[in-house]
């Protein structure tokens, strides 16, 4: 069931004030909310919070037969879920609009953008390659869920720990437990991070970063941009809206950068924060 849309006074209000730049949460146009990283007890499990807007990102990993297209390269899967519990809008069994959106650009930031080495999951060519599944689940819907997925989903990869193995001979594969040997870390080429600007129809009104619920519901279109700290784009999306120049748009590249710079130290400095409190078998 969608839930009503805003009433006429909040759209004034709203709109009013975003062409004074100012924002209901007291934000600049160009500032995103604070983020929050939660590590679970096992490695690859994080809850990721972006303002009130929650994903908890979980990676499992498996032996699997690889595809005969690739018998050199591990597969991986992305898995997304936005249950009733994120907001009274979305129906279990059935995917919404956004939720295919969400879905499809994941898979074009994580893994056509290849940020993980598929080459490296290889166990043995054409027998035994490594099987790893990302799976989001949307906990709660403040707006912009997209930056919080992608987030959470970069992050737990590279939280992610897998079993070492030892191939002996032409077939002979040994997993060892983490008691006898340490996990191996993902091979991860770069972490892309993604960003979402929302436009609106009136043009005295700024683009904005990181939009609300309210404001994603008034907007009159979104671009979203995905790069890493190395300002490499890996993808660029605008799903129709209110069309904008170019020079706008290189504008709020120039934004992503910083901001993409920025995140990039926060969340190396969080990973290694929770690894130091991890007691992790060392060969």
């Amino acid at each position: 069931m969608r839930p009503p849309s805003p009433s006429i006074p909040e759209k004034e209000f709203l709109n009013t004030a975003l062409k004074q730049n100012l924002r209901l949460d007291g934000r600049s146009p160009l500032e995103m909310r604070k983020t929050t990283l939660v590590f679970g007890p096992e490695l690859g499990w994080v809850e990721c919070s972006l303002g009130k807007t929650r994903v908890v990102a979980n990676v499992e990993a498996k032996m699997v037969k690889p595809t005969p297209e690739r018998p050199f390269e591990g597969i991986i899967t992305i898995h997304s879920e936005i249950s009733p519990m994120a907001s009274s809008e979305y129906e279990p069994g059935r995917p919404s609009d956004e939720e295919v959106t969400i879905t499809r650009m994941l898979d074009k930031v994580i893994k056509r953008s290849d940020a993980v080495d598929k080459e490296s999951l290889c166990i043995l060519a054409g027998q035994r390659v490594w099987h790893i599944r990302l799976t989001l689940h949307f906990l709660a819907d403040a707006g912009n869920m997209l930056d919080c997925a992608c987030l959470a989903g970069i992050v737990a990869l590279r939280h992610f720990r897998r079993p070492e193995v030892e191939v002996i001979g032409d077939d002979e594969v040994i997993v060892h437990s983490p008691l006898e040997r340490a996990p191996m870390p993902l091979a991860i080429h770069h972490s892309p991070f993604c960003f979402t600007f929302a436009f609106f129809s009136d043009p005295e009104t700024p683009p904005i970063l990181d939009p609300s619920q309210l404001e994603q519901r008034l907007s009159a279109g979104a671009m979203s941009i995905a790069l890493n700290a190395q300002k490499e784009i890996c993808v660029l999306q605008k799903l129709g809206g209110v069309p904008q120049r170019t020079e706008e748009i290189l504008r709020l590249v120039k934004v992503a950068v910083d901001q993409a710079k920025e995140l990039s130290n926060e969340v190396d400095v969080r990973l290694a924060a929770d690894w130091d409190t991890r007691h992790v078998e060392v060969r």
